[in-house]
């Protein structure tokens, strides 16, 4: 199911409202870090805005580059406390990317300190449930 900016809520924004149960990780001002519900790596988050007023990264970047510093940030300081000091954030970019939630939000993916990074699947994640 494709979910559009402008419509219904999105997943993220239910989540946000307490109306979907999620492990919330990390939350600030501007953005919340929680765990996917299909992980496809040791430690697999979903970074998200509080904000469902951009689509996609590109929409983000044009509109509030300060947001998207701040999505960074958080990614970051979530996968420290995951014990991953290296991760991969990725940003599904429309449909014919795997997005399906139209409210941006980066993936990180990683492997804990110790941890085999072979571990870590490498395809395209579309863990938009969250």
């Amino acid at each position: 199911m494709t979910e559009r900016v402008g419509t219904e809520p999105s997943v993220f924004t239910r989540i946000l409202r307490g109306e979907i149960p999620s492990e919330m990780v990390l939350q600030t001002d501007d953005v919340f870090v929680i765990r996917d519900i299909a992980p496809q790596a040791p430690v697999h988050l979903l970074v998200i805005p509080k904000t469902d007023a951009y689509a996609d990264v590109t929409a983000l970047a044009a509109g509030d580059p300060k947001l998207l510093a701040s999505m960074v940030e958080a990614a970051k300081v979530a996968a420290q406390r995951a014990g991953a000091s290296d991760f991969r954030l990725i940003f599904n970019t429309g449909a014919g990317a795997g997005q399906t939630v139209f409210h941006v939000h980066a993936h990180v993916l990683a492997a804990p300190q110790g941890l085999d990074e072979g571990t870590m699947t490498g395809g395209m994640p579309d863990g938009e449930e969250a």
